[in-house]
């Protein structure tokens, strides 16, 4: 099984090319998953974002939506909200958290203890971020992405417990301004299983 990942713009031209590569195709409904099935038996099975599907395949796609954001990282976070591609409302941060260390004993166990009181600290101001920015904003949809344990410790915050990530986790090496306003092309982005 192979995974091929195609920008929503072009998710009717791929359907096309698909039909017409296989001899004909059909769709088979799902709310999560449209399965198709070329004329020649090979099989397609698109991942609907931000299900459910409603409608049209490539309209529901391509159907603008108020999406939240929340990018996390030890050493910064990112925190938006999206309308449609446009990004209207971020707040982006960092904080110094120490790397790891090759001192040995006490000195190991001391770093540790003050990496961890560091991460604390930038989770928890993260948490402030995204609160200001995602707390009381109706959204269509909420993606994350970074390391997958800083996010978690951002949402355990109970002004965020409403948020719960759906979609592809969004990869990100360093969630700065820049890095958030190009995550529409991530989350927007249709995943599509093909066999064989």
């Amino acid at each position: 099984m192979r995974v091929v990942t195609v920008a929503a713009e072009r998710l009717e031209r791929w359907v096309a090319g698909f039909a017409e590569r296989h001899g004909g195709a059909t769709a088979g409904p799902g709310q999560d998953v449209v399965e198709f099935v070329g004329a020649d038996g090979d099989h397609a099975w698109v991942e609907v974002p931000f299900p459910p599907l409603a409608g049209d395949l490539v309209e529901h796609v391509l159907r603008p939506r108020r999406v939240g954001v929340l990018l996390v990282r030890r050493g910064g976070y990112a925190a938006g909200v999206f309308d449609g591609t446009a990004l209207i409302a971020s707040k982006v941060g960092s904080s110094y958290v120490q790397g790891t260390t090759k001192a040995g004993g006490w000195s190991q166990q001391r770093y540790a203890r003050r990496r961890a009181n560091q991460a604390s600290a930038a989770f928890a101001e993260a948490a402030d971020a995204a609160a200001r920015v995602l707390a009381g904003v109706p959204l269509d949809g909420f993606v994350a992405g970074g390391d997958r344990e800083a996010v978690r410790a951002v949402l355990a915050d109970r002004r965020l417990a409403h948020l719960e990530p759906a979609g592809p986790w969004l990869e990100v090496k360093d969630p700065k301004l820049k890095v958030l306003a190009a995550m529409p092309e991530q989350f927007r982005a249709v995943r599509i299983r093909l066999d064989p």
